[in-house]
């Protein structure tokens, strides 16, 4: 239980190191953090936590086109897990939507956020490249085999990259889908929560990571530079060959970079 609500958290690693909260994005549960890359994040010697958002896995669920809750109530959910760990403070990684959760949380819970990590997100201001078009024709689909729609998706998200691997990602998906309380609630309402007014980046002075890929089909690299050019305490890491994605192939680069920043 946190903030009230149920939601499933997993560790990894020594609760005495520094804290890394992971945060994944819309109807992405924790399994998206993989255990291997959790696993060599904690041998650097950092507790590494992860859990299911709302709509996810086996934390709450509301009805599918229903959610009931905002991305304030995200942003309080991460903090609640926190609490729930006694952790006082923790070095946040938003993934995609999450990147949004864990800007509002630096900007309302300044004290218990040491660090942001912003993978595969946006600024969210006007005039950024668009989402490519064969994003957008994929996502109006309607799916008629979960498992085949989602592993399509990950193709989707790795723009056509020559590293994706389609029977470790089929994998996954049957595996999330399994522990998954509601699959349509999961696909459907994180894309209808208020989000609300956005921070001001210019007053977000917590030292920023940020992690894109060069082909990222949902928020092209100049989304990146422009997380780059609005926060004051940013740097910038480019992933060749990539997409809206953190695949295992860029944990050589990734891992080494996190544990830098969140030292």
């Amino acid at each position: 239980m946190a903030n009230g609500v149920e939601l499933c958290v997993e560790t990894f690693g020594r609760p005495t190191d520094d804290a890394i909260l992971l945060i994944h994005g819309a109807s992405a549960s924790m399994l998206w953090w993989e255990d291997e890359l959790c696993e060599r994040i904690a041998a650097g010697r950092r507790y590494v936590i992860r859990f299911d958002n709302r709509d996810t896995g086996r934390s709450v669920s509301y009805p599918a086109g229903e959610p009931g809750y905002t991305l304030g109530d995200l942003v309080d959910d991460a903090i609640g897990v926190l609490d729930e760990l006694h952790v006082a403070r923790a070095h946040l990684v938003g993934r995609s939507m999450a990147g949004a959760t864990v800007l509002k949380a630096a900007q309302l819970y300044p004290r218990r956020v040491q660090t942001l990590t912003l993978v595969t997100t946006t600024s969210g201001e006007e005039g950024l490249s668009p989402m490519a078009p064969e994003f957008v024709e994929y996502v109006r689909r309607t799916p008629y085999d979960i498992v085949e729609h989602l592993v399509g998706l990950m193709r989707v998200y790795s723009n056509n990259s020559p590293f994706f691997d389609e029977h470790a990602v089929r994998a996954l998906c049957k595996r999330d889908i399994a522990r998954t309380n509601d699959i349509a609630a999961c696909l459907t309402n994180h894309f209808l929560i208020d989000f609300g007014e956005p921070p001001d980046l210019t007053e977000i002075y917590k030292p920023v990571l940020v992690v894109h890929g060069d082909s990222d089909p949902v928020f092209p690299l100049d989304h990146g530079y422009a997380l780059i050019d609005a926060l004051p305490l940013a740097a910038l890491l480019v992933l060749e060959h990539t997409g809206h994605e953190l695949p295992r192939y860029t944990w050589d680069r990734f891992v080494p970079a996190l544990l830098h920043h969140t030292v």
